[in-house]
């Protein structure tokens, strides 16, 4: 029987990644991949000011968490993110949930359930 596999991404501000990477290391989550990224949502970033001047600001860095789960429930995963990084103000962040069709570890040739598990 196959099991499903998923990949969450989450998107977050930098300043609440050491919460969020011990709180899914917590529940069980043993990898993931980290990017700095910079974007914006529908506030299109913000304002700031430089020696009197107004700048737009339309990129807001950002930090991207990618992990892929099998055993865990994605609920799990996505409730103890939601707990983490929400404060409540805009540029808290987002959570995307995707189906993953296959998974391959290129050193052994595993495929699916078994690529994802620590054998070692």
């Amino acid at each position: 029987m196959d099991k499903k596999i998923s990949k969450i991404e989450i998107i977050a501000r930098p300043s609440k990644f050491q919460e969020l990477k011990e709180a899914l290391n917590k529940i069980g989550v043993t990898g993931m991949t980290v990017s700095n990224v910079q974007g914006c949502g529908m506030q299109k970033g913000y304002k700031e000011f430089y020696r009197g001047n107004e700048l737009e600001i339309n990129l807001i860095p950002k930090v991207k968490v990618e992990v892929v789960v099998c055993e865990i429930p994605v609920e799990t995963v996505v409730e103890t993110a939601k707990k983490v990084l929400k404060t409540g103000q805009i540029g808290d962040g987002k959570i995307f949930v995707y189906d993953v069709t296959n998974v391959i570890r290129v050193r052994t040739g595993e495929e699916g359930w078994d690529a994802l598990q620590d054998k070692e």
